[in-house]
């Protein structure tokens, strides 16, 4: 299986590859949005983990851009807390 983790706080996708590692084959990292969506796209994962709030371009734009080529599932990880997140993440797709 490949992941691929996006988010711009390299510690936390250390972290993340750190805990996933044992589970999966191979994980591959994304530092930025524009990156994210380019390695969506190239590498084809299996499952991508997506941070909400990275500089330049969001989550959710991360989000809405990958889905304009791609069904892969993604679970996104973020510090923000409200019901209306779950709604909006699940309508970005």
């Amino acid at each position: 299986m490949k992941i691929l983790v996006i988010d711009d706080d390299q510690a936390m996708t250390e972290l993340l590859t750190l805990l996933l590692k044992p589970a999966s084959s191979s994980i591959i990292a994304a530092y930025s949005g524009p990156q994210g969506v380019e390695m969506a796209r190239t590498e084809k994962p299996d499952l991508i983990t997506l941070d909400l709030m990275m500089p330049d371009m969001s989550g959710w734009e991360v989000c809405k851009a990958i889905r304009q080529f791609s069904s892969t599932p993604i679970l996104i990880l973020s510090a923000l807390d409200s019901p209306g997140l779950v709604a909006t993440a699940l309508d970005a797709g």
